[in-house]
């Protein structure tokens, strides 16, 4: 019989810490649209338009709070170029790279949930 790694129980402390920073995490991220827009610059960098090809079913006024909201939050950077007219590029920054294993994590896990619906 195989022995299982025994782990000492978390404390309450360390549950309270882990919640907190559950909830910062969902406060950057909440939203249906933050981490699909994050996905879509992590590609490349795109124009406003090219996003919401991208986000089929996303409005440009969500789109332009989602992006503002990513840009405060230093996972979007938003570069303004001289042109006329303006010409305005978003692309994720080098700190959205930190989010890379989780929307690994979370695409793995998405299309597990999906087999599973449709398999019952």
């Amino acid at each position: 019989m195989a022995k299982t790694k025994e782990t000492a129980p978390i404390t309450k402390e360390e549950c309270s810490s882990n919640l907190r920073s559950v909830i910062d995490a969902l406060y950057v991220l909440n939203g249906k649209w933050k981490l699909p827009i994050v996905l879509s610059l992590i590609n490349s960098p795109k124009r406003f338009n090219e996003i919401m090809r991208d986000l089929e079913g996303i409005s440009p006024k969500i789109l332009a709070q989602e992006l503002k909201h990513l840009e405060q939050n230093k996972l979007v950077v938003r570069n303004v170029f001289p042109t006329t007219p303006v010409s305005i590029m978003y692309e994720a920054s080098a700190y959205s790279d930190t989010l890379k294993d989780v929307l690994r994590t979370l695409s793995d896990w998405g299309a597990g949930h999906r087999k599973k619906i449709i398999e019952e």
